[in-house]
């Protein structure tokens, strides 16, 4: 029962979760995009904004399920408030709050089962959530308080000192914590750090912004400003959080030694790319700039993610001697019935009760357990080299079941 509600919230969260994310960046991305391509308004226009007491900032024409779209932009009139005003801000929380549930189901319940790896370090679950809860707490406070500070005033100091600090903890967690565990605490990092922007400085911003119309005096600019700095700073952290959520599908990332660095290379090539999408609309060689970050971080990533190395046999390896392998250290999840103290349901489906499940099942089983070697799960059930080159030689020879 416990296992079945655990893959039941697990679902329902995890659909929330895709769904608010997909609201929330893309009303980001397009919000960006809007502030990049309005057109400055003409001099008679402006005149007659200024009559009505407003500051026209800017205007474009979109045509979108088949309508035309005037969207403007700019500062309204003292007491000019409209009775209807649409505010974005539950996306994010609701992205937030899901993703959160998800740290909880996946990685804090179930004894912690994909939180801690004996491999990379022995540590008990309850000192593998601490150390969890604790990286994203710090980091929150680590990055408020540093943009508080007289150095938000020099930003390339500052976004310095934001990407070691995120440098520093991804290789903290990578050394203490699964691979994967690790990864995802550093995206629930990035979402904390955008959640708080919203709901700490942007949020209170534009309630002050909305109280000042209302009152007929002029707005806090420092107000303003921060509040935009911040959401500059969401911008260019989304690619990289959006490569987190998907990296708990590609062990090759974070099944490695040199995880951290994996990640570290890909959140930045993924800000540079955001970066140049961001100022292709005056940068002319923008094009070119972003495909050498591309190539030149598939590229690392290529070097980075190669196979490492692994015992091979010469002996040769019948069924017989895979099957008892697999039954040994395998068959505790991937069954019908597991036995596994933590996993009651076989993982994604994936059983190998049967020759024929083996034989199905024998690209995937070498691609896990002898290339990447990132199962058994924490190598829990201490599958040796010996064992994984047997595997191995039994897969490349045809999965062979007689």
């Amino acid at each position: 029962m416990e296992s079945q509600l655990r893959e039941l919230l697990d679902l329902v969260t995890r659909w929330v979760h895709v769904i608010a994310g997909i609201m929330w960046i893309g009303n980001s991305l397009l919000f960006n995009w809007l502030d990049r391509n309005l057109e400055k308004p003409t001099a008679d226009e402006q005149s007659a904004a200024k009559a009505k007491g407003e500051v026209l900032e800017g205007r474009i024409w979109l045509l979108h399920s088949g309508g035309f779209y005037d969207v403007v932009k700019k500062q309204l009139a003292p007491n000019s408030l409209p009775a209807a005003l649409h505010w974005f801000k539950w996306q994010n929380f609701s992205t937030w709050a899901s993703g959160i549930g998800l740290l909880v189901i996946v990685y804090y319940s179930g004894g912690a089962a994909l939180l801690v790896d004996a491999q990379v370090a022995k540590l008990s679950p309850f000192i593998g959530v601490t150390i969890g809860v604790a990286s994203i707490v710090m980091s929150w406070f680590f990055y408020d308080l540093l943009w508080l500070s007289p150095l938000r005033n020099r930003a390339w100091i500052a976004a310095t000192l934001s990407f070691c600090w995120i440098g520093f903890v991804a290789y903290g967690l990578a050394h203490l914590l699964s691979g994967r565990a690790a990864f995802i605490h550093v995206g629930v990092i990035l979402g904390t750090i955008m959640t708080g922007n919203v709901w700490f400085v942007i949020v209170p911003s534009q309630r002050e912004l909305v109280a000042a119309t209302q009152e007929g005096r002029a707005q806090e600019p420092a107000i303003g400003l921060r509040a935009k700095q911040r959401s500059i700073h969401n911008n260019y952290m989304t690619f990289p959080l959006l490569f987190v959520m998907i990296s708990n599908h590609f062990p090759s990332t974070y099944g490695t030694k040199v995880n951290w660095i994996i990640l570290a290379v890909l959140s930045i090539g993924g800000a540079l790319v955001r970066h140049f999408m961001n100022i292709r609309f005056w940068y002319g060689a923008w094009g070119p700039a972003m495909t050498a970050t591309i190539a030149a971080t598939l590229g690392a990533l290529f070097f980075l993610t190669r196979p490492p190395p692994r015992v091979t046999t010469d002996r040769q390896v019948s069924y017989a001697d895979v099957r008892s392998i697999v039954e040994l250290r395998c068959l505790q999840c991937h069954s019908a019935n597991p036995t596994d103290d933590t996993w009651r349901v076989a993982p994604n489906g994936v059983m190998f009760d049967t020759p024929d499940r083996m034989a199905m099942m024998a690209p995937r089983m070498k691609e896990r357990a002898c290339v990447q070697k990132t199962m058994p799960l924490g190598n829990k059930t201490n599958m040796t080299d010996e064992e994984r080159a047997a595997l191995e030689k039994w897969v490349d020879e045809g999965s062979p079941t007689q």
